[in-house]
């Protein structure tokens, strides 16, 4: 039998695979009724249940959004709680349809049971993300129909 993965270990491998594109891949990472919370997003849902849903999730922003993300300066936390680590980053993103380079700051709790995560609560920088693809004016839009 092969040994679970630590917390640590589950979020190298996830960060790793963001950095390579390797979207499709990521989902597997999670339990089957793992949840994940985007606490920051400024549209659209903020909470993922379950594997295939997370699984859609990752394989829309694949397709969707135009950027390379490089992780950098990564801070992993352990906490009291075996199971839960907090993680800070950057990632220094070129978006390919503007061409612009910039960083966006992120920090993540997870909780990973068993070599899976369980739960993710994500804070990313959605905004620098908007406004460097200009599309600043739409997400304006979008918050006001809410």
């Amino acid at each position: 039998m092969s040994e679970k993965l630590s917390p640590r270990e589950v979020f190298t491998k996830l960060l790793e695979g963001i950095g390579a594109g390797r979207f499709a891949e990521l989902a597997d990472l999670y339990a089957e009724d793992a949840v994940v919370e985007i606490a920051f997003a400024p549209v659209g849902p903020r909470r993922f249940e379950g594997r295939a849903v997370i699984k859609e999730r990752f394989m829309e922003l694949a397709t969707s959004v135009p950027v390379e993300l490089t992780p950098m300066n990564v801070v992993i936390r352990e906490t009291d709680d075996p199971e839960v680590i907090v993680n800070e980053w950057d990632h220094q993103v070129h978006h390919r349809a503007t061409g612009r380079t910039f960083r966006a700051a992120n920090i993540q709790v997870l909780r990973v049971r068993d070599g899976l995560i369980v739960s993710s609560r994500d804070f990313h920088d959605h905004l620098a993300l908007v406004v460097a693809g200009g599309n600043l004016p739409q997400l304006v839009e979008a918050l006001e129909s809410n």
